[in-house]
């Protein structure tokens, strides 16, 4: 209990106080840790034992990042995550090693159980600081989402490359590499399965029940059987919570697992933080202090400039790929992992792993400070074609009403709200619409408008009403929970590009969903009645009885989560029918 109230209370004091200078949450757990620790005040003596309690933090964050991707959506990013991501674990992880044995004079062996791990980012670091800020479901965020999950993949094949270097006596019992990989695949099949037949009927089990304490435990069971699967085979625990989520991604009950796993996951992911700046030793960096300085400066440089030039070989605007590398240039949790294995294979001192550790927790520190350097030079918006003339939302003045998306749908709700008199702020991140706008005396905004720090540079804060009028169905929950959250006195309607992006949307609290074509399709069928000369008594009862079977369709739809659900709603179609 002492220990709790002691690493509690250091918690609150410093992740206040780095708040409030726009630090971010984490430099301020290292710091806290850091003071508590064995290296510090010495109030807490075991920093070893809470890491591993804490790494469920990262298995939880793993878990809810996996919620948000659909396999579908997986399937979309394939190319940046086994493109990019290979490219940039292959090539920083060899720079690094290079980097390390000319200037230490370790051996080879040393130098890459030193430098693979080094070329590894902080999931636990980047993950919460886009979803924080509303940029994880962003082409930027979903980059470096795709870049983070093939370093989380990497993990196995690298404790492979320590094991095969390893100097110490051969572990008969020990499965070798090729073994690994056979688990890892049997492992994932297993859990697809898993999901589809046994956790998906559970949860609909639990939902029937009706009660949130075991909605709680069912979330947590599934966690906890996926990670032990994966750690009882050897292989990365996260891994195995990442594809339980990817396989709940499309259960109709996402959102309730993802309310009642993530307050574990803040606290467990501020455990780990607290447990990385305890384990800091103080004494390895004061012993060498130009040292460990030199090799953080030099590992953030060394990334930045391979990922800014891979962002730039994939598509990525120059600003873009600078912010990239600033986001993923420190050093990962996962390398106190790699570097206790390298330790036990003999390849590396107990020094070296000290030191170097103390390497990857400064590159931490470093992340909110190169952030704000990163978004001073790239601004708020990522102008396309490093257009200069496109005005940002920070320009505009307060509105009644913020409209994102100015095509054809969008223009008629804008024109439709000036009518009343209401001011109207326009945002749209498609440079030629901003320009065919501008024709017709329209003053456009550039920028991504489902951005919360973009939407509160328009005063999303001061407005009455947000309205989302973009195409297709790039807008997901994912992307507006954190709207609907950040400004709850605004009212939301959103544009749902058919039933299924509807349906999809049916979750999130905003105020209205508009299917885009339902109520053109209405007016159209309205019309050729009244061609046809009914009676407007009939015209009128067919209408209202045609939206009421729909709601109905739509309610059945969303509670079983299948499309052909609610069918008994629908009116029969005959091809041949006499008319009355």
């Amino acid at each position: 209990m002492f220990d709790g109230f002691v690493l509690l209370g250091a918690a609150l004091l410093f992740v206040l106080l780095f708040r409030k200078l726009g630090l971010g949450a984490v430099l301020g757990y290292l710091i806290a840790g850091i003071a508590v620790g064995p290296f510090g005040l010495g109030f807490v003596e075991d920093p070893e034992a809470m890491l591993a309690v804490a790494e469920i933090g990262i298995v939880l964050l793993l878990f809810l990042v996996g919620l948000e991707l659909a396999p579908r959506r997986l399937w979309r990013l394939r190319k940046d995550i086994f493109g990019f991501g290979l490219l940039q674990v292959v090539l920083c992880g060899l720079a690094i090693s290079a980097l390390i044995y000319g200037v230490t004079g370790f051996s080879w062996g040393a130098a890459l159980a030193l430098g693979l791990p080094l070329g590894l980012s902080s999931t636990a670091q980047v993950l919460p600081l886009l979803q924080s800020r509303g940029r994880l479901n962003t082409p930027a965020g979903e980059r470096a989402f795709s870049i983070l999950l093939f370093q989380d993949l990497s993990i196995v094949p690298l404790l492979t490359v320590v094991a095969a270097l390893s100097r110490a006596p051969a572990d008969p019992g020990a499965p070798p590499g090729w073994l690994l990989a056979i688990y890892a695949v049997v492992a994932v099949v297993g859990l697809v399965l898993a999901g589809r037949y046994l956790l998906n009927p559970m949860l609909k089990l639990v939902g029937r029940i009706a009660e949130r304490e075991l909605f709680i435990v069912a979330g947590l069971f599934t966690v906890c059987m996926a990670a032990a699967v994966m750690d009882a085979l050897g292989l990365s625990m996260a891994l195995g919570a990442f594809v339980a989520g990817v396989m709940l991604a499309d259960s109709p009950y996402r959102h309730e697992l993802e309310a009642d796993v993530d307050p574990f996951r803040s606290l467990l992911l501020g455990l780990f933080f607290l447990a990385v700046g305890m384990m800091l030793d103080v004494d390895a960096i004061l012993s060498n202090p130009l040292f460990i300085i030199a090799m953080a400066a030099a590992l953030v440089a060394v990334k930045v400039i391979i990922i800014f030039g891979l962002a730039k070989a994939f598509g990525t605007s120059t600003r873009a790929a600078f912010v990239l590398g600033l986001l993923l240039s420190q050093g990962g949790e996962f390398a106190f992992v790699l570097f206790a294995e390298a330790q036990r294979a003999l390849l590396i001192a107990e020094q070296a792993a000290s030191q170097f550790g103390a390497v990857v927790t400064l590159s931490m520190a470093t992340t909110p400070f190169l952030m704000a350097l990163g978004r001073r030079f790239g601004g708020v918006q990522q102008q396309s074609a490093d257009r200069d003339d496109l005005d940002g939302p920070e320009a505009a003045s307060d509105s009644n009403v913020i409209v994102v998306g100015h095509g054809r749908f969008g223009q008629v709700v804008a024109q439709i709200m000036a009518a009343a008199n209401l001011s109207v702020t326009l945002i749209d991140s498609n440079p030629d619409q901003i320009d065919v706008s501008r024709e017709y005396g329209r003053t456009v905004y550039y920028g991504d408008g489902t951005r919360l720090d973009l939407l509160r540079l328009a005063g999303a804060d001061q407005a009455a009403a947000l309205f989302f009028c973009l195409d297709g169905t790039t807008l997901d929950t994912s992307a507006l929970e954190p709207i609907v959250e950040a400004f709850p006195d605004a009212r939301i309607f959103v544009r749902a590009y058919d039933r299924r992006h509807e349906l999809a949307l049916k979750g999130i609290e905003v105020d209205g969903i508009v299917r885009e074509v339902f109520e053109s399709a209405i007016v159209m069928a309205h019309r050729g009645m009244l061609a046809m000369e009914l009676e407007d008594e009939l015209i009128e009862r067919v209408e209202e009885e045609f939206r009421d079977r729909d709601t109905r369709r739509l309610e059945a739809q969303h509670e079983a989560g299948d499309l052909h659900a609610g069918s008994e709603h629908s009116f029969g179609i005959a091809a041949s029918r006499p008319m009355d």
